[in-house]
């Protein structure tokens, strides 16, 4: 992989998924801060990240890191909870540090464990990929903010492939939602964070499955919510807001489905939809 620094920033926040998923996130950034110019990836050509290695999810992670700016963003939001479990320190870390020092990479995970912690919920529950779950990212962020709450998490690798594929208002679909929630309900869990980004485009059923009892925050408005603090708190990102935003999409993947299923989930027909081959970063 070749990285450059030379790239220039143009006033763009980049928003990066495995797939579909972020686009819960970004529904709720041009509905909360949609005076911004937004850049979306998604690699679908290569989902699921749930089941994949470390290495891998951190190698998928850095190509995506290295497309964005090369377009010119100033700021990514990872709206991953696997990359941002597994890949998200190391970007910040070292990959920011030595090619892009003026610019920021944030994640989904904080925003979340946030939320969970100021909530005064006791027993926590949380539903993500394997890969998320077995990161314990979730667990510890909660814990070092409140270490009187009960974490208990579930993976639910089955959902991803199925939302992918447009199946999300199917039986079948609910049906293996249900299961994957039971346990957690049992065990009588307060609240529940959505740990993957996908999870959302079944939000209704799941809060109907959880009932009254169990807050299902909607995971998008979280982290919108904190974008714009964080955006008022860093003005030398220098990422001003425009009277005719753009929004450009990007997936790696050319067979169109990404398009169409975007197109219904956002409401609105996308005009800039391209294809990026992230193996040439």
């Amino acid at each position: 992989m070749k990285l450059s620094t030379k790239n220039k920033t143009k006033n763009i926040i980049g928003v990066f998924d495995s797939g579909l998923g972020g686009l819960t996130v970004l529904k709720n950034f041009l509905k909360f801060l949609p005076e911004y110019n937004y850049l979306y990836l998604g690699d679908n050509a290569r989902v699921p990240y749930g089941e994949k290695s470390t290495e891998v999810i951190y190698e998928y992670s850095l190509q995506a890191m290295e497309f964005l700016f090369s377009q010119g963003c100033n700021l990514i939001i990872i709206a991953c909870n696997t990359a941002s479990a597994q890949a998200l320190r190391k970007l910040q870390q070292e990959y920011l540090k030595q090619n892009y020092p003026d610019r920021k990479i944030l994640g989904v995970v904080r925003p979340l464990a946030e939320f969970a912690a100021e909530s005064k919920k006791d027993i926590i529950g949380i539903i993500g990929t394997r890969s998320t779950v077995n990161s314990q990212a979730y667990d510890n962020e909660i814990k070092n903010l409140n270490k009187k709450i009960k974490v208990q998490a579930i993976a639910a690798p089955l959902l991803v492939p199925l939302i992918e594929e447009g199946w999300a208002k199917k039986p079948e679909t609910k049906m293996i939602l249900k299961k994957y929630l039971r346990p957690l309900k049992t065990n009588k869990i307060k609240l529940l964070i959505l740990a993957c980004t996908h999870y959302p485009f079944l939000l209704k059923d799941v809060k109907r499955i959880c009932g009254k009892n169990i807050l299902v925050p909607n995971p998008g408005e979280v982290v919108a919510q904190s974008l714009k603090v964080y955006l008022n708190n860093h003005p030398e990102l220098g990422l001003k807001k425009t009277k005719n935003p753009s929004r450009n999409f990007y997936s790696s993947d050319k067979n169109g489905l990404f398009k169409k299923l975007a197109e219904k989930f956002l409401g609105k027909k996308i005009k800039e939809f391209k294809s990026a081959n992230l193996n040439d970063f």
